[in-house]
């Protein structure tokens, strides 16, 4: 009963990473051929779909850290995707202005990078019980560019967002209201800007300590 279970388990996983990583493929390849083609201007648009659904399946990482389907620690899972997910809803869907800006195509390439190795390095370890060293080194070294491209790609969105969102007042509550409270978009979004602060140094030590131990272990095999 057990080896049924685990081999159910890692049949769903390497699905999962499959299915995810052949949506972030298609995501780089539509966001570079449009960038080629047609300018930063557009790359939102060829992107969007496979963007949204990409990242909106990442909320079953979430899942599968409560249920123990994998070992990822949710103090780390749950923060990476978050913000990731109020980007790509909370501003680059809510607020289309931003849409055409070049910030939005360093961020689309980083995050799909990021993504096409990171589902492939699991989804191969899932599937073959390994990765090759190749695949284990880029997916605990490219951070060390991409991260820094994404999170300030994420941070200048945001930014750029302020004024959108303080104009429109979407998803703000104003009173009076049956329910006899208010809520400002605007300033939260200041408030989730303000949380980049002490979570981006955070979570660059985190991932630093990750690959130390990572690469440590291949050198010790």
């Amino acid at each position: 009963m057990a080896g049924a279970l685990s081999s159910l388990r890692r049949l769903y996983l390497s699905l999962y990473n499959w299915t995810v990583f052949l949506g972030w493929l298609q995501v780089l390849y539509l966001a570079l051929k449009t960038l080629n083609e047609s300018g930063h201007q557009h790359v939102y648009k060829a992107v969007e779909r496979p963007l949204l659904l990409a990242q909106s399946a990442a909320v079953l990482e979430i899942l599968h850290g409560l249920v123990g389907l994998v070992r990822s620690p949710i103090s780390a899972t749950l923060p990476q995707i978050g913000s990731r997910l109020y980007l790509t809803w909370g501003i680059l869907w809510s607020f289309p202005e931003t849409q055409s800006h070049i910030l939005v195509s360093s961020l689309v390439i980083s995050w799909s990078i990021t993504e096409i190795i990171r589902y492939s390095f699991f989804g191969m370890k899932e599937a073959l019980g390994f990765a090759p060293s190749w695949l284990l080194w880029l997916r605990y070294s490219t951070f060390l560019l991409l991260y820094p491209t994404g999170i300030t790609s994420e941070v200048g969105l945001i930014y750029i967002a302020l004024q959108y969102i303080q104009k429109s007042e979407k998803y703000s509550i104003r009173m009076p209201n049956k329910w006899n409270s208010s809520f400002d978009y605007f300033y939260a979004a200041i408030i989730a800007l303000g949380i980049y602060v002490p979570g981006i140094p955070h979570m660059y030590r985190y991932m630093l300590s990750q690959r130390k131990k990572a690469l440590s272990k291949t050198k010790a095999a």
